[in-house]
């Protein structure tokens, strides 16, 4: 889905600009554009980020898990 409208960027987009390392909204917004024109989809780009990134924080423990048990 398109979030920005005025940079044209979509939600899989900002997801992908996340998993590459974009930590924060201002992060995402350099590397993709998304809520540099009118600010509009700032609030969606935001909960997108943050979605994105609790996701990432739920993960974690079991990538840590694979990872001790693979030693």
């Amino acid at each position: 889905m398109i979030v920005c409208h005025c940079r044209g960027v979509s939600d899989r987009e900002i997801r992908s600009c996340v998993r590459s390392g974009g930590c924060s909204v201002s992060e995402v917004s350099a590397a993709c554009g998304a809520a540099t024109g009118c600010g509009g989809c700032r609030p969606l780009v935001t909960k997108i980020v943050q979605s994105e990134l609790d996701a990432q924080n739920r993960r974690l423990p079991t990538l840590q898990a694979v990872l001790l048990v693979g030693s």
